[in-house]
C-alpha cells in the first residue's frame, strides 16, 4: 500500500448552499484562497473559463463511507454500483472534484457558479480546465446517471412546486414543497 499524504487546504468556499442535497446547484460562490497566499498565485487565471476544483465533504462523517454496492441514491429503477462508481460522500476520502464556472478574479477570491459544494467546504486543489486534458474520443455512460442528474444543475426558483427525482421527470405540486431527491 502506498504511504499516507498529508495535505492542507489551500482555501475555503464562501458562500453559495448551506445544504447538502442531490439537487438544484445553480448559484454562485467564491473560492477565497489561503490570505498567505501571494496574489501571484492567480494571475492569468482571469483567462479561463472553467476551474478542476477537489474539496472534502467536511459535513459527512467517516461512518458515511460505504465500501459496498448500491442504487444510486437507494433508488431500485437504478443498478446497484459499487463505490467508486458513485460521486458522493461515501467515499473513503470524502473528496470530490467540480468543474465550476470561473466569474471572477478578485484578489484570492474566486467567484464561481456551478460548484457543487457548500459554504465551509475546504478546497485542497485547484487549476484551469484545459479541454486538451479532459476526456478524449467518445464519453461512454450508462443512462441512470443522466436520468439521476436531470436536475443536477436547475435552478430552484425554475422548479418550485415540482417534485424532483420522479419516474415522470417533474410532478406539479401545487403549494407542497419539492421532495429530497
Amino acid at each position: 500500500m502506498a504511504q499516507s499524504l498529508t495535505i492542507k487546504p489551500i482555501g475555503i468556499v464562501v458562500g453559495g448552499r448551506i445544504d447538502p442535497t442531490d439537487d438544484l446547484w445553480s448559484g454562485t460562490a467564491i473560492i477565497r484562497l489561503n490570505p498567505d497566499f501571494p496574489p501571484e498565485v492567480v494571475q492569468g487565471l482571469e483567462e479561463f473559463s472553467h476551474l478542476l476544483v477537489v474539496w472534502h465533504f467536511h459535513k459527512a462523517s467517516p461512518d458515511d463511507v460505504a465500501l459496498h454496492a448500491r442504487s444510486p441514491r437507494n433508488n431500485p429503477r437504478w443498478p446497484a454500483t459499487g463505490t467508486f462508481v458513485h460521486r458522493n460522500h461515501r467515499r473513503p476520502n470524502q473528496l470530490a472534484q467540480s468543474f465550476p464556472r470561473l466569474l471572477k478574479v478578485d484578489g484570492l477570491d474566486l467567484h464561481v457558479t456551478e460548484l457543487d459544494a457548500i459554504d465551509g467546504s475546504p478546497v485542497y486543489d485547484l487549476a484551469p480546465y484545459f479541454k486538451e486534458m479532459g476526456p478524449r474520443g467518445e464519453v461512454r455512460q450508462p443512462d441512470w446517471p443522466g436520468e439521476m442528474l436531470k436536475d443536477y444543475w436547475a435552478d430552484p426558483q425554475t422548479l418550485a412546486g415540482y417534485v424532483l427525482g420522479s419516474p415522470d421527470c417533474l410532478h406539479r405540486l401545487g403549494s407542497r414543497s419539492a421532495s429530497p431527491a
